[in-house]
Formats: structure tokens, sequence, C-alpha cells
């Protein structure tokens, strides 16, 4: 046969061929750039959309004056609906003017029924959630009333339209306290399903008391307080007779008293002085001096209980307005409570005269003798704003329900004030530091975002859950790092190609996996495995070693010549069968190991004799499911880059007289250390961002116990469950970005610095 003729192309050919190579180079060149140019567009995409719903946590709030009043008239309480739009004001004379607060004129007035001859002479409001107010008279005599704001929309639903109007639960006529007709000049009260009741200071003596409607007339008809609110009618009550179910007294010297506070539910009371806070305990409806703990920051000049009326909120004369709250201290198997000072924020140096609190956040303002009035937060413990409001001392604060406004009462003017805070509950020290939550015996770091309670104290740390994150990612790391790493140098280094052919597209095949399916089956089949057995897991650490030494020393004593006839590489593969053994065994004996060393219950052993906490879904179980999510990733990558090592390095090693394990640790490994430490990265990134797993596998709580028997919350997990349920635009949903941002920003530093690092092994062992 004659040899093909070769064929020759011309110029014009060859010249025709080149350019459409070099057009297929350049679209090539452009598509690869453009890949890149959006993968780093859409990942700068993301960063900045995070940013962006993040950064309203950080804004700064509007405290401004909106409206002055300088020719009203000084009044002694004053309140506004929550649209800012109308207000009620209650003069010396008794008479309740009604106005708009855009300019402060009167719309309607009426005069309250005082008795003839008596004179106010205090009002305190009730828990600002109750909204009610009461009014001391002169005669000893009490009168209560609540604000009403009813509201008409247009039929555009553009514009809406406020009636204020007064309720008067209690009836128009005064109850009577004092029985000796002396002024009511201390007093603090609460409703309790139509039950009025009173804690007043009188004649040395501390009143406890009750009122509700007759008998008689409550076996007719019934009351209760939401059925008088819902009455608009100021007069509905005014034929109910009231009486006093309970009247008690407890000697104290009232003399000098500043302030009364009811704490929440009535079941503590606090009777403040100028140095001395006495703290009463309510049990059975009885009080009973409970604690007495002195006032060592200047003087107490007026103290009011913040919103939830769990903390007390007192000023003192030097400026400055303390955060109070009984603290639980368990001892000797006994619940004993102790008053503390927590927080306190500074408004000027001189006396404060009022203070008022937020009716659904814990801020509140405070006003002082020179004019000067603050917006505070005491979770975030941040000061938003201090202002000159009038020239002389403010008498009377009022925040509208939303904190939209604050009216401004002082001895010679009257002002409004546009609030803007949408986000005052963080800060620095509430998202990374540790916070005093009312009612916690320490400070601590707490995520707990909702609650059933109108008076919940909003916990919102990012630390428990980054610190999830890391537990998380560190369990699962612990189990598959090392598993891969050895089973990559394994596979390409030692097993023979043919099974390396086998092996490495199965333990690939890993990856395709749904990491749903993996927290499904760790949560619902795993979890109760562990519990049921833990004892075998136990001991499956120890046999699991034994059963391998003992299988190597049985393999060196095999004469060589019949070793040699198992193919080389495949020999580890008779292993499996004593491992597989070894665990039936340790299964097996897990029953009794549990009766013979754990006294039958190794839970009971592990909570009252070693002090270790057990939840069914823990650490351990994430770090298994999620260990075996993260393995193939790590194997594969490692696994490329130990196989990727120049062959004539190691054959010159090996040549040189080296082992093959010699060979392995110093210098295939030393190679391969950069693409060993990417895949080690890749897969803690992964651990870090993981989801499903620990969302289904672990049971979502934000602990910080590096317990391997208790649960975490992470990042990614909190994110998926709150999500659905965090109002748009509210502080639990910027909060949820703010923490994808965190997780974002972590990645991407873990990522930078294993680039860093990376780089860095390249250039020190890329001459071998």
């Amino acid at each position: 046969m004659s040899k093909p003729e070769r064929v020759r192309l011309d110029a014009a050919t060859m010249a025709a061929l080149d350019r459409r190579r070099r057009i297929k180079d350049k679209i090539a060149n452009v598509t690869i750039g453009f890949g890149g140019i959006f993968v780093v567009l859409a990942i700068t995409l993301i960063f900045v959309y995070l940013l962006v719903e993040s950064w309203p946590l950080f804004k700064k709030a509007e405290f401004d004056q909106t409206q002055s009043y300088q020719s009203q008239q000084a009044a002694l309480w004053v309140d506004m609906d929550e649209y800012n739009q109308t207000g009620i004001r209650l003069l010396a004379t008794g008479e309740v003017q009604y106005f708009t607060v855009n300019d402060g004129q009167t719309t309607a007035s009426e005069q309250l029924a005082l008795p003839q001859g008596t004179t106010i002479s205090h009002i305190q409001r009730s828990a600002i959630l109750q909204g009610l107010v009461g009014i001391g008279l002169s005669n000893g005599q009490l009168l209560v009333f609540k604000p009403n704001y009813s509201v008409d929309v247009a039929a555009d639903g553009k514009s809406k339209t406020v009636h204020p109007n007064l309720i008067f639960p209690y009836g128009t006529t005064p109850l009577t306290v004092n029985d000796n007709q002396q002024p009511l000049s201390q007093f603090a009260m609460r409703d309790d399903d139509g039950v009025l009741q009173v804690f007043a200071a009188a004649n040395n003596q501390v009143l406890w008391q009750r009122f509700s409607v007759h008998k008689d007339e409550a076996e007719e008809g019934g009351f209760s307080l939401s059925s008088a609110m819902d009455d608009t009618d100021s007069d509905s009550n005014a034929d109910k007779v009231f009486e006093r179910s309970l009247n008690m007294a407890l000697a104290v010297d009232t003399q000098a008293v500043k302030s009364l506070i009811l704490g929440q539910g009535a079941r503590w009371a606090y009777l403040l002085t100028a140095n001395d806070i006495a703290v009463f305990r309510i049990v059975e409806g009885e009080p009973k001096l409970y604690q007495s703990v002195k006032f060592k920051n200047g003087e107490i000049n007026t103290a009011i209980p913040l919103q939830g009326e769990i903390s007390l909120l007192v000023g003192n004369n030097k400026g400055q307005i303390s955060q109070w709250f009984l603290v639980r201290d368990s001892h000797d198997g006994e619940d004993k409570f102790n008053l503390q000072q927590i927080r306190q924020f500074t408004l000027g140096s001189a006396p404060i005269t009022a203070i008022a609190p937020e009716a659904k956040r814990k801020g509140f303002v405070a006003g002082d003798a020179q004019g000067n009035i603050g917006y505070f937060y005491t979770t975030s413990e941040r000061t938003i704003g201090i202002h000159a409001a009038a020239k002389s001392a403010i008498s009377e604060l009022s925040v509208s329900a939303r904190s939209e406004g604050v009216f401004v009462q002082a001895a010679d003017s009257a002002s409004f004030w546009r609030l803007h805070a949408e986000h005052p509950d963080i800060s620095m020290k509430s998202t990374w530091g540790k916070v005093w939550y009312e009612s916690y015996p320490e400070p601590s770091y707490t995520w707990q975002s909702t609650s059933g309670n109108v008076d919940f104290e909003g916990k919102m740390s990012l630390v428990p859950l980054t610190f999830g994150t890391l537990k998380a990612a560190f369990y699962a790391m612990l189990l598959a790092a090392p598993l891969a790493i050895f089973g990559a140098m394994y596979t390409a280094v030692f097993m023979s190609p043919a099974l390396r052919t086998k092996v490495k597209p199965a333990i690939e095949l890993m990856q395709a996996l749904p990491t749903v399916i993996l927290g499904f089956l760790a949560g619902l089949w795993l979890a109760p495995t562990i519990e049921a057995n833990l004892p075998g897991i136990a001991s499956l650490l120890i046999i699991t070693p034994l059963i391998i030494l003992v299988c190597g020393f049985i393999w060196v004593q095999i004469p060589l010549e019949k070793r040699s006839r198992i193919p080389e590489g495949w020999a580890p593969i008779i292993l499996i069968a004593p491992i597989l053994l070894g665990g039936w065994v340790s299964f097996g004996l897990s029953q009794t190991v549990e009766l013979h060393f754990f006294g039958g219950d190794i839970r009971y052993w592990l909570s009252h004799e070693a002090g270790i906490k057990f939840d069914q879904r823990n650490s351990l179980i994430v770090g298994l499911a999620m260990g075996f999510a993260v393995i193939a990733p790590i194997f594969s990558i490692a696994e490329d880059a130990l196989f990727a090592v120049p062959r004539h390095l190691t054959n010159g090693s090996l040549a040189l007289g080296a082992t093959q394990w010699q060979t392995l640790t110093r210098v295939v490994l030393p190679t391969a250390s950069p693409g060993i430490f990417s895949a080690v990265m890749i897969g803690f990134g992964r651990a870090v961002g993981e989801t499903m797993i620990v969302l289904m596998a672990t049971g979502n709580t934000a602990v910080m116990e590096w317990n391997i028997f208790e649960g975490m919350r992470t990042l990614s997990a909190n994110v998926a469950v709150e999500m659905g349920e965090a109002e748009v635009g509210s502080t639990h949903f910027r909060v949820l970005f703010l923490s994808a941002l965190v997780l974002f920003i972590l990645t991407f530093v873990l990522n930078t610095a294993a680039e860093v690092v990376r780089n860095r092994l390249r250039k020190k062992y890329g001459s071998l």
C-alpha cells in the first residue's frame, strides 16, 4: 500500500484558519472574562443588598422640636393620640382641654366633677399599657379616668380624624382612699379585671386597698375594665357603686416619700424616699416589707416604672437616671431577690424633674430642672439625643403610643418634639457585648427575638449565633478533615490504580446527596439511634483503633509470599469486615455497658453525676451529619492535589532509598500542601454556611457551650427559621439581614485568609 499523501495548505488557507483561531480565542477570552466579572459583580451586589437592609439599624435618630406653644397655660398632665394629631391636657383648676398638636389650639373643654372646695394634690399614671390616670385630691379621694381616642377614616382611606375624650371606668364620683381626709399626695394604682388596686402613703402608713363594683350590681350585670373601655360614654359608669373591698395598712415612716410604684402584676410594690427604696412583696393580697435598699448616688427626685413594670427608672438630684430591677439569687435551694442598680444615664447636672416611658419599647424621655430633655434606651444603653426644651424646669412629659412624638410641658412654655428612632434597641453593645436583661441574674449573650408578652425586652445578641456557627463547623471538621485527608493520601499514593478509579468517583458522588436529606435522616433516625446507644458510640472510639492495630499486627505476622498473593493496594479493604464487626459488637454491648457502668441510664448519669447536659439533637449529631457532607469536597480536592505531584519527585525520592511513607511525608505532602489547605478551607466554608443540616439535626437553641451533647443555633439556620415571621422593616427583620451580612463577611475573611496562606505555601514549595 502506498503512503497517503500529505495535504499541503496554501498560504491563504493557513491565514484563514489562523484568523478563525484568533477569533475563537478572543470569544473565549471575552466570555471567560465576562463570566469572572459577573461573578464578582453578583457577589458585590449581594454584599451591597445586605448592607443596605442592615444600615438603618445604625442610622442616626431624629429628635427635633417642631412646635412651641408659648402662650399656653401650664398643664398638670398631658397626653396625645398615636398619630400626634390631638391631645388632652388637665389644668390645675380641674379643666380638661382638648387641643390640636400642630398649633396647640383648644378645640373643646370640660370640667371634672370635683367635690366642692377640693383641689388636685397629685396626678399619677398607672402601668403604661393600661393607660389609667389617677387624680389625687386634697380631701384624700381618688378620681380615675382613661384618655380615649376614636378614629374616623375618610372614604378614600388617605386621611383620618381623631376624636379625643375621657372614660371613667370607676365612675365620675371620686373613691375615698384616705379616711382622714388628708391630701392624697403619693399613690400608685393598677387595674386587674375590673378591680382597682391602690397603693398609697398617708399618716406614716402604707395603705393597700382594692376597689370593685358593689357585689349586688356585679351579680346583676358584671363589670370589667375592658367593657368600660369599649363604651365611649364618659358617664356610663356614673350610676355604679364602687366599694372598698380590701383596706390594709402597714406602719411605715412615709415622711418625705418621693414616689410609690406597683410592680408587674402587682406582685411587688416600691416606696421611694430621698435616700431609700423600700421593697414590698405582695403575698396572697397582703403586702410585706421585703427589702430596703440605700440609694447612694445623690438623692432621689422622681421615679416611674419602665414599660412592663419590671424595672424602675429613678432620677436623682445630679441629673442622672438609673435603672433598677429585682435580680434572682438562688442559693441553698431558695429563691431570693435583690433590688440592684443595673445601668445609669446622664442628662445633665440639674435634678431630674420628669420621666416618661415609651408604651411599646424599653426607652424613655427625661427632663430636668434646667429645661433639658433627653431620649434614652435601656437595653442598648444608648443616649439618642439631649436638647434644651425650655428655660424653666420640665414638669410633665408625654410620649405618643407609636413613639413618634414627645409633648414637653414646662412652667413657662410647652412644645412638641418629633421623634424618629426606628431601632434604638440596637447598638454595638447590645449585639456584640454582654447585656443585663430584665429579670436575668447576670449579664449574658442572649438571642430571643420574640415572645408572647407585650412587655417583652428584645434580646438580639449575635454572639451566640456566631458561636454556634463556629461550633457546628468545628465539630464537622473534627470528623471530616482527618478522614478526608488521610483517605486522599492513601487513595493518591498507596491505592492501586484500578481500585482508585472506583473509589474516587464513589466518594465524589456523595456531593450530589441533598443536605436536606442528610438533615432529615440525622434528625429522625441518627439522633434517636445515638441516644439509645450512646455507650456503644463511646466504646466504638476505643474498639475501632484496637481492631486496626490487631489486624495490622496479624498482617505483619503473615509470611511475605502469602501476603504477595493479594493485589498491591487492596490490603486495607480487608479491614472493612473487622471494623464492621467491631461496630456491631460495640452496639450490641451498649446496654450492658450502660447497666454496669452508668446505673442503667447514661443520660441521668451525665446530667447528675458528670454535670453534663444532654440533648437528643446535639453537636455530635451535627458533627456526624455535616461531617459526612463535607468529607466529599475535601477528599476530592486534596486527592487531586496529592495525585498531581510530579512523578519525577516521587521517583527520585524512592530511587534515593526513601520508603513510600517517607516520600509521602517529606515530598508529596509539602508539595501538595497548598491544595490540601484549600480543600480544608473550602470544606470549612461549606460547614460555616450550611443551613438544612443544622436546622434539622439540632435543637436550634442559642446556647454558648462547647459541650458536644448540647445543640446550638447558627447564623444561617436562624435566618431560615425566623425570616418568615419577621415583620418587614422591623428591628427583628433588619437584624436577620445583619446576621446574614456577618456570615457573608465571615466567609469572605476565611476565604481571603485561606488564599493568602495558600499562595505562601505555593511560593515556599513550588520550586521543589
